[in-house]
């Protein structure tokens, strides 16, 4: 992990939490969405970042309002396993 150090002003550095580890958590949080809905960091990926599973990865962005990026292929590759799984053809 890499270490960097910023200013900001007292404001901004107050909305972001009272403690360096929550503004470090926020800004953390912060460039996580910014970069999943840029395309760059794909939900596993954010999971990864912020220490979550799967599941409270989807309740992370959807709390957020953060759409969640399902391609018509992902579409496609859940309802085969659907049907494997369901046992049909």
């Amino acid at each position: 992990m890499v270490e960097i150090t910023i200013k900001l002003p007292d404001l901004l550095a107050s909305a972001f939490g009272a403690t360096p580890e929550a503004r470090a958590q926020r800004l953390t949080e912060d460039a996580a969405i910014e970069e999943y809905r840029a395309g760059r960091l794909s939900q596993r990926q954010v999971g990864e970042m912020l220490g979550l599973d799967y599941w409270q990865t989807e309740h992370f962005l959807t709390d957020r309002n953060v759409a969640l990026n399902y391609s018509r292929g992902d579409l496609q590759a859940d309802r085969v396993t659907l049907n494997e799984v369901l046992g049909h053809p």
